[in-house]
C-alpha cells in the first residue's frame, strides 16, 4: 500500500484563501490519535476527517496530503517536548545540568505511546516511501539534533567541551540516550510504565559523553550519590 494511498486529492484552495486556526487543531488532534491507534497506513484521510468533523477537502487543504500531516504532527510534538529553551544559550547553567535537562525531556518524548507508535509507523513497509522517511527525518530528529550542535559549538567556544565532529558527537549523544530500553518499548517488550532504572541510565549517559568530549583538564561534576 502506498503512502499516497488516499490520492486522488483535490487541489488546496489559492493562497489568499484564509484557513480556519480552530480547523486545523482539531484537524491535527483527530490525526494524532488516528495515527496512535491504526498507524500511518491504517489511517485514512476519510477518518481523520470524521473525526476532526470536517470534510476531507479541508484536511488536504490545510496539510496536502497525509505524508504532509503526519510530518507536521512529529515537528509539532517535538517542538513541545523539546522547545527552543532547552537549546539556547545559557551560561550561567553547570553543562552538565543542562544536558540532563535536555536528556529527561528527550526520554520523555521518545518513550510516550504517541512516540513509540511514531517510530513503529517507521517500522513498517509505508517508511520505505522516501518522501515519508524524509518528512519524518527532517521534522524530527534532524531539527533536533541541529539544534543540540548548535549547543555544543557554544560550549566549545567557552572552553567546556573539545570536539571535532560536532555532528557526530551530537547523534552519539541521543543514541546513547536511547540506549536498549527504548528499542524495547517499539518492540513491545515493555512500555512507558517502566521507569525503574531510567534516570541512573540517563545520568550514566551524560556522564559518558562527558568523558568522551569534556574539555582536558576541566573536570566535570561526578553522578550524584
Amino acid at each position: 500500500m502506498s503512502a499516497h494511498s488516499d490520492a486522488p486529492r483535490p487541489a488546496p484552495p489559492g493562497p489568499g484563501r484564509p484557513k480556519d486556526p480552530n480547523k486545523r487543531a482539531a484537524i491535527l488532534d483527530a490525526a494524532r490519535r488516528m495515527f496512535t491507534l491504526h498507524g500511518f497506513a491504517g489511517a485514512s484521510m476519510d477518518q481523520i476527517a470524521a473525526e476532526a468533523g470536517v470534510s476531507k477537502l479541508t484536511v488536504y487543504s490545510h496539510f496536502g496530503d497525509k505524508s504532509a500531516l503526519f510530518a507536521t504532527i512529529v515537528r509539532m510534538y517535538c517542538e513541545q517536548s523539546l522547545p527552543d529553551a532547552l537549546f539556547e544559550p545559557a551560561p550561567s547553567v553547570p553543562l552538565r545540568e543542562r544536558l540532563m535537562d535536555i536528556s529527561r525531556a528527550f526520554f520523555g518524548m521518545i518513550g510516550s505511546p504517541e512516540a513509540v507508535a511514531g517510530h513503529r509507523v517507521m517500522c513498517t513497509p509505508q517508511a520505505n516511501d522516501p518522501q515519508l522517511s524524509d518528512l519524518f527525518w527532517e521534522a524530527g530528529p534532524m531539527r533536533i539534533q541541529q539544534a543540540f550542535a548548535q549547543l555544543l559549538r557554544r560550549r566549545i567556544a567557552v572552553g567546556d567541551l573539545q570536539i571535532d565532529d560536532v555532528e557526530r558527537a551530537a547523534s552519539q549523544f541521543f543514541v546513547l540516550l536511547k540506549g536498549d530500553l527504548h528499542a524495547r518499548m517499539v518492540l513491545g517488550h515493555c512500555d512507558a510504565s517502566v521507569t525503574d532504572g531510567i534516570e541512573e541510565h540517563l545520568q550514566a549517559s551524560v556522564d559518558m559523553f562527558l568523558r568522551a568530549y569534556g574539555a582536558r583538564g576541566r573536570p566535570q561534576p561526578s553522578t550524584p550519590a
